[in-house]
């Protein structure tokens, strides 16, 4: 025992048993960003990715932001607006394509693309199936590091541009058609929705997603009678459940949504494919059945349209006739409305930047953060997104590992 003892003693005035220093982390190597906001020059893209409160807030914390002059035009947001929240306003493309990170909502057209320099980082929407050939080629050969809003995820594994943009889109469609209905835009002159001693009008649906959600909920909201038809016991489970009420659903059973679609004043498709084309779930004898001035808005025509007798329309002329029904089939509806559609994105892409700035930079974010990281399709000019790579036959390379090796 005393052995022991003295044993302890001797650990003792060797210093074993005394407090250590420990490591503590390493602060962060904060970065403060230089993002780039190009005018859209895209056919009716009105929108733009950050409204000026929150440019304001990103300068406030150190980071630097430039915006081509009449980028926030469209969506009633002036040069003064921005400047007076702390942004340079760039008087040309080619210096707005000077800074470190691009923001934008449409794909870079391939003339924009030019204005890459090497090792930029591009956030935009992809949109893989409308590019051209070699799209993805360019920006692989300018080592951009890319992310798609597409793609983007959420801490609950939602994609929040996706997400948000169909709320929009949802309600706006029910208004349109409201609009259509009106003997002021040729329709019938029908109140959507109804008042009492008169019979509502009635809208069916076709897709029980977030669209059809925000679609119904407006719909309601007006007084209309609504039927939702979905391929999915548990969509339609779902939308009755986020709803409240007890909404007429059914499955895709062609007599059932014949039946319904005769008697309709509006059908809304909004139908979304994973993959490819929308399925189409309305043929041409369908619409013949529906009656003389009732309202089609294909919300699918992005991808095609689920209804066999859409044509692509656009914002200035949105409107044709078919077999006496009125169609309208313009894709990114959510621009007719681009303020509200900016204020939606701007909530989503801020806390990403200023998060993105905390961390480190673009590799440091893409490194800590999965949602982040699932919204890259290229990495230093390397294709890191399954789909992309097997839909543009390039070599494809998991981010996980890419980073893993650059430590």
């Amino acid at each position: 025992m005393t052995r022991g003892i003295h044993g302890m003693s001797s650990i003792a005035q060797q210093g074993i048993l005394l407090p250590q220093e420990s490591v503590l982390e390493v602060s962060k190597m904060r970065q403060d960003l230089f993002i780039g906001i190009p005018k859209e020059i895209t056919f009716q893209e009105h929108r733009i990715p950050l409204v000026p409160s929150a440019v304001g807030l990103l300068v406030s914390n150190g980071h630097r932001v430039l915006i081509e002059t009449g980028a926030g035009k469209s969506a009633n947001f002036t040069d003064s607006d921005y400047a007076e929240s702390g942004a340079q306003i760039a008087y040309s493309a080619e210096d707005v394509y000077k800074a470190d990170l691009i923001l934008k909502v449409a794909p870079p057209s391939l003339a924009e693309l030019e204005y890459f320099k090497d090792k930029q980082t591009l956030m935009s929407i992809l949109q893989i199936g409308m590019q051209a050939e070699g799209y993805v080629q360019k920006l692989s050969n300018k080592k951009i590091t890319a992310l798609a809003y597409e793609y983007l995820k959420d801490e609950t594994s939602v994609y929040p541009v996706i997400q948000a943009m169909s709320e929009i889109v949802g309600s706006a469609a029910i208004l349109i058609a409201s609009e259509l209905m009106s003997s002021a835009s040729g329709g019938k002159g029908q109140l959507l929705g109804g008042v009492p001693g008169v019979p509502p009008t009635e809208v069916v649906i076709i897709g029980a997603g977030t669209v059809s959600e925000y679609a119904a909920r407006a719909a309601f909201g007006l007084g209309a009678n609504v039927k939702i038809f979905d391929t999915s016991i548990y969509k339609l489970r779902r939308i009755q459940r986020n709803l409240g009420s007890r909404v007429y659903t059914s499955t895709m059973n062609p007599n059932i949504l014949l039946k319904a679609l005769r008697t309709c004043d509006v059908a809304i498709g909004a139908i979304l494919s994973k993959e490819g084309r929308s399925p189409v779930i309305v043929t041409e004898e369908m619409v013949t059945e529906m009656s003389f001035g009732s309202v089609i808005i294909d919300v699918s025509i992005d991808q095609g349209g689920c209804f066999e007798t859409s044509e692509v329309t656009n914002h200035s002329d949105p409107v044709f006739r078919k077999h006496g029904v009125t169609h309208y089939c313009v894709p990114n509806i959510a621009s007719r409305v681009p303020r509200t559609a900016s204020y939606a994105l701007s909530n989503i892409f801020t806390p990403i930047l200023l998060n993105m700035g905390e961390e480190g930079g673009m590799d440091a974010i893409l490194w800590k953060d999965p949602h982040v990281r699932s919204a890259a399709y290229l990495y230093r000019g390397t294709v890191t997104n399954k789909f992309v790579a097997d839909y543009c036959r390039l070599p494809f390379r998991d981010l996980n590992l890419l980073m893993a090796t650059r430590i």
